[in-house]
């Protein structure tokens, strides 16, 4: 970023400290405040000014502006204007006391200050919290913390990162090597290395670093923490790593994840607003809108109330429209988030193993033994059933039947009740059976179910989509694209079928066709809705997902919009849902999952057909990638999830300890 100024509250051009303190005054005598001249007028003064108004109320009225402010004021209104009054470092080391101290440790806050501070933020923080409090700010972080993560906050309380002018060429090949030798080529991880490099190193030296490492491991270094750290210190080192490649993004993720869901984080709405107000608000603003596809002003309107609403949108400094053209900082972010999703090779991986001591026959007569007699014994059924690979299971169904002349299916079916039969049943069938069953189910009865063949389509390869035509139509005599043709319309099902002929583009990347198709959608973008849509589906249906990548990529330089934004904006209904599913699973597919498990589950009801159709299907080929990405954009594990959110109307508790072991753990 250049040195433009990037915030929303800028000193006032007519200050008058005196004024603005009988202002202020006057607003507090009495029986009552005037609340609405009290958020104005500190709203529209940078924190300089603040502090001189504050002086000056001292001088005229002979009492603390804060200590009147703490006394008229409630709530998290009265949160969000103690924060603005506070000089910056004070404000940080109030958030870094109230983190750690008492029974608990907000270790998101501490992770959020410390790794987006530059150097002269943190030691002006280390100065003010001796100040404020008579104490040491490291020795209270050391007390409150442990392993890896204490000694990374150490690390960046000791402010002295490299400077951005740093830039070490000869250094930066070696220090991407240095990281892949300290986690993905070796077993276990050296975190040492991890964090000398990632907490000393510039800012500009080490986003050179990250696209080298890309270059030699073949995956971001984001997936590579993901995998190889774990916990607090994961989180830590993610944040690290985002500050570094964008601090706007980064507090455009956190100020979502604030407001997203039941409840409102308002601790950390209130810090990110009061400290980025004077510093990248703007740019923010802008990344918000990238990632999220709404406006950060519309999602602060909708979350929140009163005078704590205004007096963020003040701080907010108004609304953007969701297909404007991207500041030069988004536009960049947006090139280089394509960039990196077309250069990583991300290692899939799987929850569900095949059991290394199977024996086909013994699960076989212990099944029958499970569901023989009076009562059945869910308990061995469900271990059996989530501990075998799906190849194995299918071994099962042959020798249940040819050892003891049943069809293992049907007794199943007899024995298990509602989601928990549903869910064994899923397990049970081989995926091309359990993709055309899920498929029969959206397309059946009176309502279809676009999400479900949306993301069915969109999300499977070529082979395992022609298996799943072939297994409806042995089981529905019934081909899969006449059931489409029949239950759908217009664009939705052109789209459909073309995606239902497993025919995507398999060959190698051409950079000359690729800037060909990027320039074509960005015509497309002036065009007619029909027009747009057919060359629109013309090109995400058919091509491969690598060429895809660059093609959205080049989008970006072709037109300075996000794909993402214009589907949004000038798409509607189901086209504009199969529109996006492509976009997400091109350029991430456990995330675009995640999203849809945390659909499935959050609000009033659990949608199970859902959450049943991706813990099956995903199960054993990149569950647990989807797990990282569920916990790194929901801030809560999908183990958690699935506790909590599979409580209501499961009596028995089986079919939750069924989804959780397919889960494969707590992250």
């Amino acid at each position: 970023m250049g040195k433009e100024f990037r915030g929303t509250v800028k000193s006032h051009p007519d200050f008058d400290a005196n004024s603005d303190a009988e202002v202020l005054y006057n607003a507090m005598e009495g029986f009552g405040s005037d609340k609405e001249a009290i958020l104005d007028l500190i709203t529209s003064r940078s924190n300089a000014q603040r502090q001189e108004i504050r002086s000056s109320y001292k001088s005229l009225f002979g009492k603390d502006l804060i200590d009147d402010l703490k006394y008229e004021l409630t709530g998290k209104f009265e949160r969000l204007i103690i924060g603005l009054m506070r000089p910056p470092a004070y404000h940080d080391a109030k958030e870094i006391k109230d983190a750690i101290k008492g029974a608990g440790t907000d270790e998101k806050c501490l992770i959020e200050i410390l790794a987006s501070r530059t150097n002269e933020q943190i030691h002006n923080l280390v100065a003010a919290y001796k100040d404020a409090y008579g104490r040491d700010i490291e020795e209270d972080v050391i007390g409150d913390t442990s392993g890896h993560f204490r000694k990374m906050l150490v690390v960046l309380l000791q402010g002295t990162r490299e400077e951005d002018d740093v830039v070490s060429e000869d250094l930066v090949e070696q220090d991407a090597q240095d990281l892949y030798e300290a986690g993905e080529a070796q077993w276990g991880t050296d975190e040492a290395k991890f964090i000398m490099l990632l907490g000393n190193r510039s800012v500009t030296h080490l986003q050179l670093v990250f696209d080298e490492y890309q270059k030699i491991a073949e995956k971001s270094i984001e997936d590579s923490i993901k995998s190889e750290l774990s916990g607090d210190f994961e989180t830590l080192m993610l944040a690290v790593v985002q500050c570094i490649r964008s601090k706007p993004m980064f507090f455009a993720r956190r100020l979502y994840k604030s407001m997203k869901g039941l409840g409102t984080a308002d601790n950390t709405l209130i810090r990110i607003m009061v400290s980025r107000s004077e510093i990248d608000m703007l740019d923010i603003r802008e990344c918000f809108r990238l990632r999220y596809e709404k406006s950060l002003h519309n999602m602060i309107q909708d979350d929140t109330s009163g005078e704590y609403k205004r007096s963020l949108l003040k701080l907010c400094g108004g609304d953007d429209d969701i297909a404007g053209e991207f500041f030069p900082e988004a536009a960049q972010i947006a090139y280089k988030m394509w960039e990196i999703s077309a250069m990583t090779k991300v290692q899939l991986r799987g929850t569900v193993q095949p059991n290394p001591n199977f024996d086909p026959a013994s699960d076989a007569q212990a099944l029958r033994k499970a569901m023989k007699g009076f009562g059945t014994d869910e308990d061995t059924i469900i271990d059996i059933v989530t501990q075998r690979s799906n190849a194995q299971r299918q071994e099962i169904r042959q020798v249940f039947k040819s050892l003891l002349g049943r069809d293992l299916m049907a007794d199943l079916k007899s024995e298990l009740s509602k989601n928990l039969q549903r869910l064994i049943l899923g397990l049970m069938m081989s995926p091309a059976e359990f993709d055309a069953k899920m498929m029969k189910k959206a397309i059946e009865g009176a309502g279809t179910d676009e999400h479900a063949l949306i993301e069915i389509l969109v999300s499977r390869s070529n082979q395992e989509i022609q298996k799943m035509c072939a297994a409806y139509r042995s089981a529905f005599k019934k081909s899969l694209e006449d059931a489409i043709a029949s239950d759908t319309s217009g664009h939705f099902k052109r789209i459909l079928i073309s995606l239902a002929q497993g025919a995507r583009e398999e060959e190698a990347v051409d950079m000359g066709r690729i800037l060909e198709d990027a320039q074509a959608l960005a015509d497309a973008c002036n065009a007619d809705s029909g027009d747009m849509e057919d060359k629109f589906m013309s090109i995400l249906c058919t091509r491969s997902f690598p060429h895809l990548r660059r093609v959205f990529q080049e989008f970006v330089r072709c037109s300075n919009k996000d794909i993402e934004l214009i589907i949004k904006k000038e798409m509607s209904g189901d086209v504009k849902n199969a529109m996006f599913a492509i976009v997400r699973s091109v350029k991430n597919q456990p995330s675009y999952f995640a999203d849809r498990l945390y659909k499935a589950m959050k609000g009033l009801g659990t949608d199970d057909r859902a959450l049943i159709r991706i813990m099956v299907s995903r199960s054993e080929i990149d569950l647990f990638n989807i797990r990282k990405e569920f916990k790194e954009t929901h801030d809560a594990s999908l183990h958690e999830f699935i506790q909590v959110e599979t409580l209501v109307g499961d009596t028995s508790g089986d079919y939750r300890k069924t989804l959780l072991i397919l889960c494969g753990g707590e992250d």
